[in-house]
């Protein structure tokens, strides 16, 4: 499958006019809890020849190339990707800490070197916890509930927990986050629900599991109140990113490097 994502990568280079200069896989293979039939969720991002950034028009800064049941491939343009490190996007943080790259270059290690500078612990908690309520609140009321939703509310929930203990971007692997962060009254059931999760369809269901769904919601409960003591943002530059965006796209032969392994 990694040989195929690559030709992908390579289809979307030619037939786009594009440099990939970073692309990894972003959802449960990433995450750690894929079942045997989850499909591949590929993030990249790119840069255009230096000629397209100085047109007057508005132009595209996204690419939608494939969703089918194995492959969900897209990716942002290096400037879409800079400006939301700006504002701390969380999305960001997660491609690049992702365990599992398909590709990578002398770029993209510039922009790995500053990333942390512009990392939020508020905006990211907030992404997380939002994201937790959301699922619990539409998928884990019934009585039968889909294996993969309970790590839908699991994982963003110790994310909040590891962002408001360190200070910094959450791992993106969810065993990392269950010793780091995971109540040990629980774990034995989460890790249980873990393996069968890894050996189920990807659209595998239970029976309610009342002490995970009582544990969730005393977490969302207690981390709704910790957010308020979280630092606020401290403002930075465009400076650092804008001398980053010209080496990239604007330095000798850049647009000519490829992404490699």
């Amino acid at each position: 499958m990694r040989n195929l994502i690559r030709q992908k990568l390579e289809e979307i280079e030619e037939k786009e006019n594009v440099k990939i200069i970073y692309a990894a896989e972003s959802g449960s293979r990433a995450w750690g809890f894929a079942s045997c039939d989850s499909d591949y969720d590929v993030r990249f991002i790119y840069v255009r020849k230096p000629e397209y950034y100085l047109k007057l028009e508005k132009t595209k800064d996204v690419i939608e190339w494939q969703l089918d049941e194995t492959l969900d491939i897209n990716g942002w343009d290096l400037k879409k990707a800079l400006r939301l490190l700006h504002k701390s996007n969380p999305t960001i943080f997660e491609w690049a800490n992702s365990p599992v790259v398909y590709c990578s270059s002398p770029q993209w290690r510039k922009v790995e070197k500053i990333i942390n500078m512009y990392f939020t612990s508020r905006a990211g908690y907030w992404h997380y916890l939002s994201m937790a309520k959301g699922n619990y609140r539409e998928y884990l009321k019934g009585g039968e509930v889909k294996i993969k939703k309970y790590f839908y509310v699991l994982r963003p929930l110790l994310a909040c927990r590891w962002i408001a203990e360190k200070g910094a971007p959450s791992p993106m692997e969810f065993e990392r986050l269950v010793e780091s962060q995971l109540d040990g009254s629980v774990k034995e059931e989460v890790l249980n629900l873990l393996s069968l999760k890894r050996n189920s369809k990807e659209y595998g269901s239970v029976k309610r599991i009342d002490s995970i769904n009582r544990y969730i919601e005393n977490q969302l409960l207690d981390l709704k109140g910790l957010a308020d003591f979280l630092p606020e943002r401290n403002y930075k530059s465009f400076e650092e990113l804008d001398n980053i965006f010209v080496d990239i796209v604007f330095g000798r032969n850049a647009f000519q490097q490829a992404c490699i392994v």
